[in-house]
């Protein structure tokens, strides 16, 4: 529950942010009746979103057990990367992020299209729509369903709040330090679902030549990754009390090159895109 709120505040956050840029510049250039073409986008991205995941949930309830591993590998695979993505792209591009936006509105504005604005508000909601199903869809296959969509319900609710009070000038969030702390923590989060995703692959023998390790350790009887305090580790940060050479590898691989890539300063002038009305 907690992986899924943090993961839908962020992205729903970044899905605020982007939205309020675009209307607060419709505002400042006295284009404010072209709002409803955005608001237009906004809800044509939570429809796909929604479709998307339908879609998913009917595959998966279709598969037999051993494509359901193979799917779910895949998908959990899918899903790290992206949120690696995700992670570095907004650290590296954060500072630009806003007149990129604009760039953009002026485009729509120059050839007096409705349509236009409607699918940039689309276009950047669908696209974080998408990635939180994706993340909701990983996370759920250990914490389970309900919690996933209870947390991801919280997050989102909260990001819209949020947003409402950043796009009207409020200061209730540092951005750059919500950006920087939530980004370490969904990089364990990333981290968890590479190596869950490879367990899941290895159980339905795709990868069987990495099977002959089946476990490097095994500390179950210290802390048992099934029951207490190893499950919340688990759902959280990927927890293993036995887990196979190739997943140990991976899991520490990642951790250390995509912390060192995300803490290396991206500038002495960056600034995160936070100043949404402006």
């Amino acid at each position: 529950m907690l992986e899924s709120f943090l993961v839908t505040l962020r992205e729903g956050i970044e899905a605020a942010l982007l939205i309020g840029i675009i209307l607060a510049y419709l505002a400042r250039t006295g284009n404010q009746d072209k709002g409803r073409s955005v608001w237009a986008g906004v809800a044509g991205g939570i429809l796909f979103s929604i479709g998307i995941g339908g879609a998913i949930i009917a595959i998966v309830g279709e598969l037999d057990k051993n494509a359901e591993r193979i799917f779910e590998g895949v998908a959990t695979l899918l899903a790290c990367g992206v949120l690696t993505w995700m992670i570095l792209w907004m650290r590296r591009n954060a500072a630009n992020l806003a007149g990129e936006i604009r760039d953009q509105v002026d485009v729509a504005l120059a050839k007096n299209s409705n349509f236009a604005l409607g699918f940039l508000a689309l276009v950047a909601v669908g696209r974080e729509g998408l990635e939180t199903v994706l993340f909701l869809f990983a996370f759920s296959r250990d914490s389970g369903v309900s919690a996933a969509l209870i947390g991801g319900g919280l997050g989102l609710g909260l990001a819209v709040v949020l947003g409402v009070l950043l796009y009207r000038g409020s200061r209730v969030l540092d951005l750059r330090s919500f950006f920087k702390f939530s980004g370490i923590l969904l990089i364990f989060f990333g981290a968890g679902l590479l190596a869950y995703g490879v367990h899941e692959l290895q159980d339905a023998s795709v990868i069987p030549f990495l099977l002959e390790q089946k476990e490097l350790w095994n500390i179950n009887h210290i802390l048992n990754d099934k029951k207490g305090v190893g499950v919340f580790l688990k759902a959280l940060f990927g927890y293993n009390g036995n887990p196979s050479l190739i997943e140990t590898v991976l899991y520490v691989t990642y951790l250390v090159g995509t912390l060192t890539l995300f803490l290396k300063p991206v500038g002495a002038h960056a600034k995160p895109a936070s100043d949404t009305a402006n």
